[in-house]
């Protein structure tokens, strides 16, 4: 049986909306993690690419 640990506090990643669990690289700074993964931190710090307007 796999090891499980449910005590692990979560939080909610501000761009995609999933739920992530505390992990041991994030022990000093966990009140100041925001994103769940690489790919949300760049998609949230990079201007949205998206057509561009009309003239």
């Amino acid at each position: 049986m796999a090891h499980r640990k449910p005590h692990l506090p979560e939080k909610t990643c501000v761009v995609c909306g999933r739920s992530f669990a505390w992990r041991k690289k994030w022990e000093k700074v966990w009140d100041e993690v925001c994103y769940c993964s690489d790919a949300c931190r760049a998609r949230r710090s990079s201007p949205a690419k998206a057509d561009p307007a009309p003239r």
